[in-house]
């Protein structure tokens, strides 16, 4: 922790005038700081994925660093691959951002599980064309059928909340970008302010603040 006083200006000053320099001062220094702590933009997603929710499409999110409108949007990769440079630094963004990861792996694999097992469906009915007769439910079909229903049972648990994982890895990164720069702008308010004696005896305004 580090103090600094600041003492206003010569004796000769005008109050009025003392006051407006060191305001003038204070505000400059509060805006340089500011910059510094802001440590990256805000991202967005696309108007159409900010609306996705819970077991919606399962597709690539879209997103923007652009402060303005536009029609201009990133994709951000199968697994959110090229949003991942945006979130370096934020564990919490980029936990929530590995969760949708490794749901859209699973979901992945579900989508390969089931169409295999339709596809050893099919075979066996193909199998059984010609002077055999088509059958429908032999055993391996019947385990077929199984692997199946189950597939599209898991499909349904895998998607409920792969989308908001994505969602929240942004959410997270965004608010903790709020609480950078109002934690940076708190640091920069004066701890005190008061009315000194110079050496001379004329009074002077001095501002006190402690930054960390």
């Amino acid at each position: 922790m580090h103090s600094y006083r600041f003492p206003v200006l010569s004796d000769s000053t005008p109050m009025h005038r003392r006051f407006s320099l060191v305001l003038l001062l204070l505000l400059t220094f509060s805006f340089a700081r500011a910059q510094q702590v802001s440590t990256g933009p805000l991202i967005r997603l696309s108007p159409e994925d900010e609306d996705r929710r819970e077991s919606g499409p399962q597709k690539n999110f879209y997103f923007t660093t652009e402060n303005i409108p536009t029609k201009e949007y990133k994709n951000a990769g199968v697994f959110g691959q090229r949003l991942r440079p945006y979130l370096a630094g934020n564990n919490a963004a980029l936990a929530s951002l590995n969760l949708y990861r490794r749901q859209k792996r699973l979901f992945l694999l579900e989508r390969l599980v089931f169409v295999s097992a339709v596809g050893l469906y099919s075979q066996q009915v193909l199998a059984g064309s010609g002077e055999q007769q088509q059958q429908y439910f032999n055993s391996t079909q019947q385990l077929a059928v199984g692997i199946m229903a189950f597939s599209l049972l898991s499909n349904v648990f895998l998607s409920r909340h792969t989308n908001d994982h994505f969602q929240r890895a942004i959410g997270e990164y965004n608010a903790g970008l709020s609480s950078a720069r109002a934690g940076g702008l708190q640091r920069l308010a004066p701890t005190g302010v008061g009315m000194t004696l110079a050496a001379s005896g004329h009074p002077q305004l001095a501002l006190r603040w402690s930054l960390r």
